[in-house]
């Protein structure tokens, strides 16, 4: 397609595509000759990346390039951010693997390639070789972020915090996941169309993410008091379990 029949696909005017393109945000067009720019479904899907990551996560041109650079950002980026971030990283780079190379963490987080290789063996994230050395996708990185921070707010060795003391979160996590999947599969399917369903997801992800955040908070909070007040003396049983 040209760069009209983009313009309307997006709703996004050739001057800020133009800005995209200059900032490596969207992948370069075909170009056949000199003067003839040939645009796929891929620019629509990462144009539309990049603008639900500014108006929706708030974050600035420089921020997503950043982030998909592997560099990472000053500051929270939402959980429900990573999605688009890794479709903008799949337009960009294609099949040349993930961005973030465990080394390139070492400056800021010390201990990455410890806890990274710890949350690897309890299954939380991916490692994957790649001829720069051991790298991450950009969500697994920002995972090892994450604990890297908790490590700096002092949740470290001191108080015999690791990261392997986070192996529950992974059969929480898929319980979650997967019954979320399923009753989602279950409502629409045969009741509206893919592109409507996926649209629905988009939407609905960083608000489910949200609510469950909050869930959680309240849980803890609750859980702390009852702990100090003496009425909770034994630990949870670390297997989830279906009700």
């Amino acid at each position: 397609m040209k760069m009209r029949e983009l313009e309307d696909r997006t709703g996004v005017h050739r001057e800020t595509i133009r800005v995209y393109l200059r900032e490596g945000l969207i992948p370069e067009p075909e170009r056949p000759r000199k003067t003839v720019a040939d645009y796929g479904e891929e620019h629509v899907q990462a144009i539309l990346s990049v603008r639900r990551l500014q108006r929706e996560n708030r974050l600035t041109l420089a921020q997503i390039k950043a982030i998909i650079g592997g560099e990472g950002t000053e500051g929270r980026v939402e959980a429900s951010a990573f999605d688009q971030l890794e479709q903008l990283v799949a337009h960009r780079v294609g099949v040349d693997g993930p961005p973030v190379t465990i080394a390139s963490l070492l400056e800021r987080y010390p201990h990455a390639a410890e806890d990274a290789r710890t949350l690897a063996k309890i299954g939380i994230l991916d490692i994957i070789e790649t001829d720069q050395g051991e790298a991450l996708s950009i969500t697994c990185a920002q995972l090892v972020r994450i604990w890297g921070d908790m490590r700096k707010a002092g949740f470290d060795q001191r108080l015999d915090y690791t990261p392997d003391i986070l192996g529950f979160y992974t059969e929480a996590a898929d319980f979650v996941g997967r019954w979320e999947a399923s009753t989602f599969m279950e409502r629409v399917d045969g009741h509206i169309d893919v592109a409507e369903a996926a649209t629905m997801v988009e939407h609905a992800l960083p608000l489910m993410l949200d609510f469950f955040g909050l869930m959680r908070q309240r849980a803890f909070f609750r859980h702390v008091e009852a702990i100090r007040a003496g009425k909770e003396t034994d630990r949870p049983a670390v297997k989830v379990m279906p009700s």
